[in-house]
């Protein structure tokens, strides 16, 4: 049963004008995110451990739960976080892309020492940016 200071999962969705294959490679492979999101030592193999290079704050440990190409891959981020790459092919040539960013308790603080309730309202506006603004070009949206 979550706790009391469960808050909602940030959820973002963008329809890409790229193939699902284009969009799978983009979010499923060290380069790929690494060209949109963050440097990092990703393999889409279930149970592997990687970081994410996050420049300032280090670098954060993942570990990758799930995997189901090219519709979904699951990863832990940092100690309490979750996030889910969701694709879908919508209609010829055109992704449906969902990322949900889970794991945030008001009552928790992140490994750097601040509060949940500041940093999801931070990264929410930052995914975003991320997906509205890195993803789509690089996928050619």
């Amino acid at each position: 049963m979550p706790s009391q200071g469960t808050l909602p999962d940030i959820r973002k969705t963008i329809i890409l004008q790229a193939p699902i294959e284009k969009v799978w490679k983009a979010v499923a492979t060290s380069e790929g995110i690494a060209a949109w999101l963050m440097p990092n030592t990703f393999e889409p193999v279930k149970g592997h451990e990687f970081v994410i290079h996050t420049g300032q704050f280090g670098d954060s440990p993942c570990k990758v739960t799930d995997i189901a190409p090219p519709n979904r891959i699951d990863f832990d981020w940092g100690k309490d976080w979750r996030i889910t790459f969701e694709l879908k092919a919508v209609e010829e040539g055109k992704t449906e892309f969902t990322l949900i960013h889970g794991g945030w308790d008001a009552e928790k603080m992140t490994e750097f020492g601040q509060p949940h309730t500041i940093i999801r309202e931070i990264m929410n506006g930052g995914w975003d940016g991320l997906i509205n603004g890195r993803l789509a070009p690089y996928v050619g949206a």
